[in-house]
């Protein structure tokens, strides 16, 4: 993001937050007050946590300063696993079939995995329900291995929300609104293409940048336009602002929704710079929209 805005438009304030919750800059900690004294706008760029989840969103709107993205209330359901997918089967949204755990449940992980096995068989994708990047997911290929891995999620985040496995190829989709005079524009979706050797998209991925993607893709007009539908949909279902980027499978069902993230990635190998490349744009142009957008 630093590197994308021109030096000579842009003063840029680079400001850390650590996982203390302690803010810094130039290094040296102060309170969140002083970081955003004299600052127009701010650009999120956190992914996951207190990022993601509406904390920081929430002293920003305090703050008073204009920020991009969603507000806090919207950040917080597309994070939330769980609340999301309640409100996407309302909006009509075609999402995998999900049963969620805490440690308040009185069963038992083997019992846990007996409730999920009566509503649908494996294999099973096992995730904490309010954590971005693919972080923590495990997959169960069978019931034997259910247990275990609903007992590792649970021990690690307090939580574990056990999904259906859907087969087919992955797509990412970026949303941008009031771009190029549409009111919530579609960038061409992108096929993820896994390393050599993996089965499916996992925290490393996203970690080291391995994952490729292919834009445009090779696909029908009516699938492009079912993929694009099905990310609009998410976005105004969960009340979300200025952009988004949507995780979709199609299948010969048709596409399913995976999850739709409030804040997407720009930094090397993610998604979003090969959308905005394929379409004449950059990030550049897409970060000064967003400032725009978050002056208004």
């Amino acid at each position: 993001m630093l590197q994308a805005l021109p030096e000579e438009r842009y003063e840029t304030r680079d400001i850390f937050i650590d996982k203390s919750g302690m803010w810094h800059m130039r290094g040296m900690p102060v309170d969140s007050s002083r970081a955003l004294s004299q600052v127009d706008v701010v650009l999120n760029g956190l992914h996951g946590g207190v990022g993601e989840d509406g904390t920081v969103q929430r002293v920003l709107a305090r703050s008073g300063v204009p920020f991009t993205g969603s507000r806090a209330q919207a950040s917080l359901l597309s994070l939330n696993k769980v609340r999301a997918k309640a409100i996407l089967e309302r909006a009509g949204v075609r999402i995998p079939r999900g049963i969620a755990f805490n440690l308040e449940n009185r069963l038992n992980t083997a019992e846990m995995a007996q409730a999920v096995f009566a509503q649908f068989g494996p294999p099973y994708v096992i995730k904490p329900v309010s954590e971005g990047a693919s972080y923590g997911i495990l997959i169960a290929m069978t019931i034997v291995e259910l247990p275990d891995s609903i007992a590792d999620v649970l021990d690690e985040f307090g939580d574990a929300l056990v999904e259906e496995y859907i087969r087919g190829d992955e797509f990412s989709v970026g949303l941008v609104e009031n771009f190029r005079d549409q009111e919530l524009y579609a960038l061409p979706p992108a096929r993820v293409l896994l390393p050599e050797g993996a089965k499916y998209f996992h925290y490393d991925a996203h970690e080291q940048a391995l994952a490729r993607y292919e834009v445009p893709s090779h696909f029908s007009h009516s699938e492009k336009q079912a993929i694009e539908n099905l990310a609009k949909i998410a976005h105004r279902a969960l009340g979300m602002s200025h952009f988004s980027r949507a995780d979709v499978i199609l299948t010969r069902r048709g596409p399913y929704l995976l999850e739709i993230n409030a804040l997407p990635g720009l930094y090397a190998g993610a998604s979003l710079p090969p959308m905005l490349e394929s379409i004449g744009s950059s990030p550049r142009e897409y970060l000064e929209h967003a400032i725009d957008l978050a002056h208004r």
